[in-house]
């Protein structure tokens, strides 16, 4: 990170102190840093940057245009202080991301039984974002062609995935609208303090397509983290549709989310095969990447509890 240029974006004067990397991100670094002014004043910020140093020309999503506009919608996010092309420097929200201890810890007993409905919120003020604000986003493609194809890549056999594929294909739902998706949203990409949701991070997948995509994959059983309660581990389905119909005043049907749920899972299990296939290839020797690597069988019996 260029600190002089990101003080510099701050404002006159301005220093950083305490900076340190973060550990996420997974197409740009992460800071956290004290940005103190001429004055004395402290802003505890965090500055996003690509990993490789350099701007991206085209970046894969309008990240600032992004947040802008969900903050707009009521979303809770980080509120941005500067960007250039290389960096984006945001507030530094205090709270939680890590799912062991939002799931377990007594801090966080009052939120847990508030976070499904946030959550349900949360994603009606997402789908609420007028498409023309961001403009940049991608429709997304036909999905079980995409993962089809991805597994295909592989040359491997994966009986439960290819009768998962054929499942989504015979099952489709009708298409319930063309919303902005953030396409991760799920325990582990939110901020949680003990009032409960504070923001909504890591939008670095977002993009147009069905709204119910968001929800179910907000269930998927992955992100439970070892928890039997189906919404991040922390709510029910129930909770999370009641809200989000509040919200939003769009009937939702547990049926088609259970279908996003069945196709967030394939997902999940595809990208297991392509972590363990990057470890394994060499490209980046990693113990993490083999480790989730080794999930593709879970993945592969949730999908047969999932369409029975």
């Amino acid at each position: 990170m260029n600190e002089a240029a990101v003080a510099a974006l701050l404002d006159g004067g301005t220093r950083l102190e305490n900076v340190r990397r973060l550990s996420a991100g997974a197409s740009r670094a992460m800071w956290s840093a004290d940005a103190v002014g001429p004055d004395g004043t402290v802003q505890h910020v965090v500055v996003r940057t690509d990993p490789r140093g350099g701007s991206r020309p085209t970046p894969a999503v309008p990240e600032a245009a992004l947040l802008r506009a969900a903050a707009q919608a009521g979303v809770p996010v980080p509120r941005i202080l500067a960007e250039d092309s290389d960096h984006l420097v945001v507030e530094r929200i205090e709270g939680e991301t890590i799912p062991r201890k939002i799931l377990r810890d007594d801090e966080y007993a009052h939120a847990r039984p508030l976070l499904a409905a946030q959550c349900g919120e949360a994603l009606a003020g997402i789908h609420a974002i007028p498409i023309d604000a961001v403009p940049g986003l991608i429709e997304d493609a036909d999905p079980v062609a995409t993962w089809r194809a991805m597994l295909d890549g592989f040359g491997q056999p994966h009986p439960t995935f290819e009768l998962a594929l054929r499942w989504l294909d015979d099952r489709r739902p009708p298409r319930t609208g063309v919303a902005v998706v953030h396409g991760d949203f799920r325990n582990g990409n939110l901020i949680v303090g003990p009032d409960g949701l504070r923001a909504v991070l890591d939008w670095e997948l977002a993009h147009l397509g069905d709204p119910m995509e968001d929800l179910g994959w907000l269930c998927v059983k992955a992100w439970r983290f070892g928890v039997d309660r189906p919404v991040g581990g922390f709510g029910e389905r129930e909770e999370l549709f009641a809200a989000y119909e509040r919200a939003s005043g769009t009937r939702v049907d547990p049926e088609v989310v259970r279908w996003w749920e069945v196709l967030g899972t394939l997902k999940w299990g595809i990208m297991c095969i392509a972590q363990a296939f990057t470890h394994l290839s060499g490209t980046v020797r990693s113990v993490e990447l083999a480790a989730i690597g080794r999930r593709v069988c879970e993945n592969e019996w949730d999908l047969l509890e999932l369409i029975g």
